[in-house]
């Protein structure tokens, strides 16, 4: 994901902005519903990458022109499926799908990031593949990280997805390690324990986040 800069001034006042990312399997998804109940506006990069391959999307004709015409469907969708076997197998190839499909990502997150909302909201944008340089692009307050151990991770996915080892292994790999992840954060969810143990960690961070956002909004007459 990338995209132009914003001048600070433009930003909405009183507006908490949160990064939240985790590897595959590390129930980064669990973490953004969660937050969704209690009242966060989540704004997701994965389904933004839907909508701009779709037809009709920003990249969709580009996606295409690089990767053939044989992966569309006969309504006319991108067979993403085929797509990501072919580009979890090629690094070039991921390398080039990222080109055309992350500036559109990066140009609608920075939209939803300038978007007037109530004094006192929390913005979570829900971004597998949270790099530095998101950050300056949408203004982050706070950057969370869900985090597990590896092994953890691959068996979610082999047992709650149905992978195949070496497929889940080839997705873990195309995204930043773990330690990548966790030198960004400034508060680490751990999800290697049971689910209510997750719920009680996104009770204490959700009640930070209100206090964060809430201390940021400008003063009611």
């Amino acid at each position: 994901m990338s995209g132009p800069d914003r001048p600070p001034e433009a930003l909405p006042p009183g507006v908490l902005a949160v990064g939240l990312t985790g590897g595959i399997g590390s129930g980064k998804s669990t973490a953004a519903a969660g937050l969704a109940r209690r009242g966060a506006v989540v704004v997701d990069a994965d389904a933004l990458a839907r909508e701009v391959v779709a037809p009709g999307g920003e990249a969709y004709e580009a996606v295409l022109a690089r990767f053939g015409r044989d992966l569309v469907g006969p309504d006319g969708q991108l067979d993403r499926a085929r797509l990501a076997a072919t580009v979890f197998a090629d690094p070039a190839a991921r390398a080039d799908l990222e080109a055309l499909v992350h500036p559109a990502v990066g140009a609608r997150m920075a939209a939803a990031r300038l978007a007037p909302r109530p004094p006192g909201s929390v913005v979570v944008f829900d971004v597998p593949l949270l790099r530095p340089a998101h950050r300056q692009l949408l203004a982050l307050d706070l950057v969370v990280v869900v985090d597990c151990p590896p092994e953890l991770a691959l068996r979610r996915l082999q047992e709650g997805r149905g992978m195949a080892e070496a497929d889940a292994r080839s997705r873990m790999a195309a995204q930043p390690s773990r330690e990548e992840r966790l030198a960004l954060a400034d508060w680490v969810l751990d999800n290697s324990g049971r689910p209510e143990e997750l719920e009680a960690q996104l009770d204490t961070l959700w009640a930070e986040l209100l206090r964060r956002a809430r201390a940021g909004s400008p003063p009611t007459a």
